[in-house]
């Protein structure tokens, strides 16, 4: 069974609470050097994890060689695009200057990390 994600960071708890304000997803545990969100008490949790800030190289979007990659990202659907991303950057987002796809947009949270909005066609 799947439980979850873990995420780096430098500021697990305000990340935390950027994507429980962007998910709407409630923080449900804080401790030092460690935040969860989750939909519901069973999960799937996203659980944001310390790591020093001497020590932290957020990743590069659109990739570079020789830079720091994103080894995953998030992909969230969304009813209106542009709507979402307007929440997003509100919230503290930063829309990437590359976008590959006109129903995609790829934008980088507080930490760096990128993340996709797609827009639901269906």
């Amino acid at each position: 069974m799947w439980w979850g994600n873990a995420i780096e960071a430098p500021d697990p708890s305000a990340l935390a609470h950027f994507y429980s304000d962007l998910l709407g997803w409630p923080v449900g545990h804080e401790e030092p050097g460690t935040a969860i969100v989750a939909p519901a008490p069973e999960g799937p949790y996203l659980v944001f994890q310390q790591v020093h800030a001497a020590d932290w190289v957020p990743p590069v979007w659109p990739p570079v060689v020789g830079e720091q990659r994103a080894m995953m990202h998030l992909d969230f659907q969304v009813g209106d695009l542009e709507e979402a991303v307007g929440e997003a950057v509100a919230l503290g987002a930063t829309l990437a200057e590359q976008q590959p796809q006109d129903h995609v947009r790829v934008l980088l949270d507080p930490a760096g990390h990128p993340f996709c909005l797609c827009r639901d066609d269906g």
